[in-house]
């Protein structure tokens, strides 16, 4: 599988050229097929880490007859190792509300909703003064729409959607069993459109740019470019924007220490590449998705270390609705302690994998079934280091 050569991209931040309100009065000049085509044309996909297709997750939500629909932006940024929202809401968030006010008029909704994660409350009052500017903008150029902003409680299980709808209606955070999706019942049990802050930023591009030149990033499984959150064991960290497709290789080249023994592909619930497997991992839908967070890791560092921090991690964050993650987290976490401290042999590791697996089957959402990544990629390549 061929990579793409590293390229560096200035979508996202580009504060240059037109303005976000600009876009939305281009949007409304065509019909609302025509920008849903527009996005689904573009090949986006979710830039959450899940990748589902966007422009046809706005087509079934427009589908849905309803009187109330609703646009969510989901800014529950809790994935370790990932802070790119945090910035395009500080720096450029009229492009996330452009983005949010083209889905509206494209799906029919009157309501948009950010849910800020509540360590982000610092970012409240300038947000705040940026929405009443821009709702006020809308009501100028008649488009019925306003935004508000509604803010989260701090838990890691918010950041899936149906727990946000929970969380956003004043129950505790817990995922509703799928189906119905959301687009057909969601926030309060309307039709709804929830998307990521990344990529409503680039359905406001897209629009902007037009589709051809948006798909002349990224490849045919992974159109477009991302936004990384780089850290860790890097002379580089902060937030990149480059294309999609590249292999690990490359990535590191750029922002290894010339010691990267091992990256961390999507924070704790994503997968962890070492240094053998490098030059043939993609990252991207056709290789390994990420929703941003990319941990850079040198030859000092434990991956036993890292791995019972991320047990810890999930442990602590876990609903404790389904037993497959309430307790295969616990045991997890018990189990590579035995090993490592000799209680257990290191074939008692084969055990722990196969438990991953049926938690992967059986966890209700995508906490529990994605401690699978990083404890099946860190065991199965560093074993030498989960033994005493």
């Amino acid at each position: 599988m061929k990579s793409k050569e590293f390229k560096r991209v200035d979508l996202i931040f580009d504060c240059d050229g037109c303005q976000p309100i600009d876009v939305v009065k281009k949007a409304l000049k065509m019909s609302r097929d025509q920008v849903i085509k527009s996005v689904i044309d573009s090949g986006l996909r979710g830039r959450g880490g899940a990748g589902f297709p966007t422009g046809v997750k706005w087509k079934f939500a427009k589908e849905e007859e309803s009187d109330v629909k609703y646009v969510i932006c989901n800014a529950d940024e809790g994935e370790p190792g990932t802070f790119k929202d945090r910035e395009i809401l500080d720096i450029v968030p009229n492009k996330v509300l452009s983005g949010m006010a083209i889905c509206a008029y494209a799906i029919g909704s009157k309501e948009g909703i950010i849910y800020l994660r509540g360590e982000y409350n610092f970012l409240l009052k300038p947000l705040n003064q940026t929405i009443d500017i821009f709702n006020n903008s809308l009501s100028k150029i008649g488009l019925d729409f306003a935004i508000k902003i509604i803010s989260g409680s701090g838990a890691y299980i918010c950041g899936e959607e149906t727990a946000l709808f929970e969380s956003m209606e004043g129950k505790r955070g817990e995922p509703r069993n799928k189906p119905p999706y959301p687009t057909k019942a969601g926030y309060n049990g309307k039709p709804t459109v929830i998307n990521n802050v990344e990529t409503l930023v680039y359905t406001s591009m897209i629009i902007n740019i037009g589709t051809k030149e948006f798909v002349k990033l990224g490849t045919s499984d992974s159109r477009g470019s991302k936004v990384f959150s780089v850290s860790g064991d890097t002379p580089k960290a902060g937030i990149h924007e480059l294309e999609l497709g590249l292999n690990v290789a490359d990535f590191v080249a750029e922002f290894g220490d010339g010691d990267t023994k091992a990256v961390q592909v999507g924070g704790a619930s994503g997968f962890c590449v070492p240094r053998k497997h490098f030059k043939e991992t993609i990252i991207g839908f056709e290789g390994i998705p990420t929703g941003g967070s990319m941990m850079v890791f040198n030859s000092t560092r434990s991956m036993y270390n890292v791995l019972n921090d991320y047990l810890e991690f999930f442990e602590e964050e876990s609903c404790g609705q389904c037993t497959p993650c309430r307790v295969g987290t616990q045991q997890l976490m018990k189990g590579i302690n035995a090993v490592k401290t000799g209680e257990k042999s290191s074939d008692y590791l084969d055990q722990l994998l196969r438990l991953t697996e049926t938690m992967k089957i059986a966890s209700k959402c995508g906490l529990g079934q994605s401690v699978a990544n990083s404890f099946s990629s860190i065991v199965t390549n560093f074993r030498e280091e989960m033994i005493y």
